[in-house]
């Protein structure tokens, strides 16, 4: 699965990343990443290269992580680079058409399918068995979402969920109840209604409405349909859902627009992060969101905004476990020994969990997830002990990596609700284009 929503730029289509690699970009991307070395190269010993995305901060203690496997590993150097989310998938596709990925690669979620697949990835089931790297204390359906075709290729490196930014201090003014596990989607829409209802004004003088629009994002849409007993996907070339369901999901969303209770569609199209998300810019009091971009919302309006759950329907959540990025080994490293190594270090050494912390969401290890909870405050600790609500509460187990095609048929999602919401197609006419499209990109 992708970054999660607002935390970084939306992902290219296929189209781009394969347009991007036949013009062979990989060198003029390259100014946009940061290159670091670990040390030099080694006389006689063996180099890495170990590649991801992501801030400043993530950076930082991903370097510190890859020092300390260098020292416990004196024959092992590891030349490291990473870059923003969109730069950086466009060099892997390059790396990926030119012959090969880097040894090891922080992978998002849509790109499993398509690289195992396509002969990029190293199995890693013989790893697994014989120890090299280890899942024992992971969750077997968060290791599962890094198969293709029953075969292991890769592993997540973060645990992540799907939540609720809210202002507990508006939602208290309306006499709304805080969102609680096992609410409904009835309720999240009266509660829309209530915040709308409270006539308040943006800083630019509009209408205050109660959320940002979920319609165009297809996370929300797949909890809403998890919760109906549905899925995004059958196989890796059926979707899971109707034009009947998706008629709903869009016609619900579109009239809760229409009656002022969630956001404008010329709010709902400019958003692309938190700041620019209408909750970012005063104009709502919640939002969708993953875990990880959530402190960003209370960095940003408060310590009265609040990370929740998402609604139900008749209390069977649609919300699961997900990994927030995951790690793969090139198919054609020379190293595949030192490059597993690597890996289970960097998932499973508590020294290793103590520096990269909640980086990149909650850590897939379970003993190392508790230990560094201990250290956790504020909008962090919120989350980790939603996560822990959440677990307790009950989710299905997540999908394996999603087709090849959803990227792609990701962004017609986005595309055709905007057709909607700005009267271009109904929501059945919109649903119906959306999959005729979703059905040619998945064909065989």
């Amino acid at each position: 699965m992708r970054e999660p929503p607002h935390a970084r730029l939306r992902s290219p289509s296929r189209r781009t990343l394969l347009t991007a690699a036949a013009a062979g970009v990989g060198t003029a991307l390259t100014s946009t990443l940061s290159g670091c070395s670990a040390s030099g190269g080694s006389s006689g010993g063996v180099t890495l290269t170990f590649t991801w995305w992501g801030n400043d901060d993530r950076a930082s203690r991903t370097e510190n992580a890859v020092r300390l496997f260098e020292k416990e590993n004196p024959g092992i150097t590891v030349r490291t680079s990473n870059g923003d989310f969109g730069a950086y998938m466009q060099k892997l596709a390059t790396q990926a058409a030119g012959g090969g990925i880097p040894d090891v690669a922080q992978l998002d979620y849509r790109q499993i399918s398509q690289y195992s697949g396509g002969g990029a990835l190293l199995r890693l089931d013989e790893a697994v068995s014989a120890g090299t790297i280890r899942t024992s204390a992971m969750d077997e359906g968060l290791v599962r979402t890094g198969t293709y075709e029953d075969r292991q290729y890769a592993l997540p490196m973060g645990r992540g969920i799907t939540g609720y930014a809210y202002d507990a201090a508006l939602y208290r003014k309306a006499g709304i109840r805080a969102p609680r596990p096992g609410w409904t989607w009835e309720e999240w829409a009266d509660a829309n209604r209530r915040i709308a209802d409270l006539k308040r004004k943006s800083p630019d003088g509009r209408p205050f409405t109660g959320a940002n629009d979920g319609g165009p994002n297809e996370d929300v849409f797949e909890v809403w349909l998890r919760g109906r007993g549905g899925r995004l996907y059958r196989s890796q070339t059926e979707l899971g859902f109707t034009e009947d369901d998706l008629t709903a999901f869009w016609t619900f969303c579109n009239d809760l627009r229409a009656d002022g209770a969630v956001a404008a569609a010329r709010d709902t199209v400019q958003a692309s992060s938190i700041e620019t998300s209408p909750m970012g810019r005063g104009l709502a009091a919640s939002d969708f969101t993953w875990d990880a971009p959530f402190p960003g919302y209370v960095g940003l309006l408060g310590d009265s905004v609040h990370y929740g759950p998402v609604p139900t329907t008749d209390g069977r959540a649609g919300s699961y476990f997900k990994p927030s990025m995951l790690l793969g080994i090139g198919a054609g490293t020379p190293h595949p020994e030192e490059a597993a190594r690597l890996v289970d270090f960097l998932l499973n050494d508590v020294r290793a969990g103590d520096i990269l912390g909640f980086s990149r969401s909650t850590p897939p290890n379970r003993e190392i997830a508790a230990r560094i909870a201990k250290t956790l405050k504020g909008p962090e600790r919120e989350i980790y002990e939603y996560s822990q609500t959440m677990e307790k509460y009950g989710l299905a187990a997540p999908p394996t990596a999603p087709p090849r095609g959803d990227v792609p048929i990701q962004s017609a999602f986005t595309r055709n609700y905007q057709r909607v919401i700005y009267d271009l197609a109904t929501p059945r006419q919109a649903a119906r284009e959306l999959i005729d499209e979703a059905n040619r990109e998945l064909r065989p």
